[in-house]
Parts: C-alpha cells; structure tokens; sequence
C-alpha cells in the first residue's frame, strides 16, 4: 500500500485522518459511517492536512478502535488492522467492510444510539428515512431511481438556484416531508444530490 498516494487523495467517502484517537464515542461515528456506506479506510496517526504524524502507541490506538468497535457499535464491527511505516513513522491502517447488517449504531456520551452514513468526508447524522433506505440497500444493491414529476422540479430548481431544503422541496412539490425526505434520501445514496450540513441548516445541492 502506498500511503502517500492515499492521502493525496484527502479525505473522502471510503477515507478518514485522525491524528490520535481521543475518544471511543467520536470513533464510532467513523466506523459506522464507513460499515453504513460503502466501507472505508482509517489513517491513524495522519493529520487532516495530510501530515504524517505517526502513532506514539499503536497498541493503545489498536485497543480503543477495537473496544469503539464492539462495545460502542451496535451490531459490533470487526475492523482490520495495517500498520505501515512511512519515513519512520508508524501509521495504522484501519480498514471497515461495507457491512452485510445494515444500520450499524453509534453509541454516545449520552449513552444513546445513533446511526451515521458517510457523506464525502463527513460522517452525517442519519434520519429514520435514511435509516429505511439503509436498510433496504441491504436486499437490493441495485437500486433504480425512477425519476417522477417531484424529481424533475428538484432538477430544474437546483439547476436555477443550486440548492434547496427539505422545506423548500416540500412546499415547491406539495408533499408531507414524508415523502420529500424519502425522494431526497434515495437521490442521496444514488449520487445524483449531496446533502450539505451548516450551523443553521441542512441544504442538498448536485453532486
């Protein structure tokens, strides 16, 4: 594995920094973010700037991911681990399969479960439409987005404004956002639209 041309490639949907890990609860997003989505790949001991660190313990950063894993993921995560040296810094490799049992939860400070998805380099908090959508990528792989009348007025007010809400896809196709939220979730997980994630607000723009 070339870890310099990896991280040349930034962090993405199946590609994660972290520096060190500092907590089992932020961890656990990543891991189920990644098992949700299409898998991925840990870089330990990388920074977000592509700055190879190295790990001081990789003992200590192997335990925690595995507890995060078990203890903290629900159902529990089997992570594979990779340690590869680069310019005498050690980096450990931790590789999460797209999973079989969809959703995977995330266990907070809170003591409550949570389920993410991995949307480019973040790991997003997941809806309960989201969730069902998840849970049906888990029979059919090969989803077929049909494209209806509700679709096409997202097409043409993303093409004339570059971003709408759930809200605002609601009023313009007169749907509960039942309904909108489960047209926009399945053009999410199709790649046609992304959703972006503010302080004040959640938006979808064209991928």
């Amino acid at each position: 594995m070339n870890i310099k041309r990896l991280i040349l490639q930034g962090e993405g949907t199946t590609l994660d920094f972290k520096k060190t890990i500092t907590s089992v609860e932020k961890i656990a997003k990543s891991l189920v973010a990644f098992a949700n989505n299409k898998g991925g790949q840990l870089l330990i001991g990388v920074a977000d700037n592509g700055a190879i660190r190295g790990v001081k313990s990789e003992d200590e950063e192997r335990y925690m991911i595995t507890k995060s894993a078990h203890q903290f993921c629900k159902p529990a995560i089997e992570p594979e681990f990779e340690e590869i040296y680069v310019d005498n810094k050690l980096v450990l490799v931790v590789k999460i399969a797209a999973s079989d049992s969809k959703p995977h939860y995330a266990l907070d400070e809170q003591k409550k479960w949570w389920v993410y998805y991995r949307v480019n380099d973040k790991s997003i908090l997941a809806s309960k439409i989201i969730i069902e959508v998840i849970k049906g990528g888990n029979e059919n792989t090969d989803n077929v987005i049909c494209y209806t009348d509700q679709e096409q007025k997202l097409f043409d007010h993303l093409t004339q404004e570059g971003r709408i809400t759930l809200k605002q896809f609601s009023k313009l196709t007169r749907s509960s956002y039942r309904q909108s939220q489960k047209v926009l979730v399945s053009l999410i997980l199709g790649g046609i639209i992304k959703p972006v994630t503010s302080e004040k607000e959640e938006y979808y723009v064209a991928t």
